[in-house]
């Protein structure tokens, strides 16, 4: 059987400043980043978005830069999927979700429009 890369790397624009915790020894960001795509309805061009939750953890002495998420930068993302699995306390059911952890960053230059 083949081995299965679970990885990602994607662009886009961070919707809010993250949200950054300190630990003993780690710290983590957790922000959400906007992702578009040009679509066509009726040979008219639109944007649909999409926004995607991410976390990044770095260690105290690394130099990982969580400085650069800020509102409206434009970065690419690059790491892995973390599937969650929980049972909710209130109701008692079991629920999942999947996690985009983040392994690497960086800002991602301006692209110009080009015309198709």
């Amino acid at each position: 059987m083949k081995k299965i890369e679970n990885s990602f790397a994607v662009t886009g624009r961070i919707r809010r400043d993250a949200e950054i915790h300190l630990f003993e020894i780690v710290k983590v960001a957790h922000f959400s980043i906007v992702v578009n795509r040009i679509g066509k309805i009726n040979e008219e061009k639109t944007f649909v978005s999409s926004v995607m939750k991410v976390e990044a953890w770095s260690k105290m002495e690394d130099r990982y830069a969580f400085w650069i998420l800020q509102k409206d930068v434009l970065i690419t993302v690059e790491g892995y999927f973390k599937p969650e699995e929980w049972t909710d306390s209130k109701s008692g059911e079991k629920r999942n979700r999947i996690v985009m952890v983040a392994t690497k960053f960086y800002p991602t230059p301006e692209k110009e429009e080009t015309s198709d």
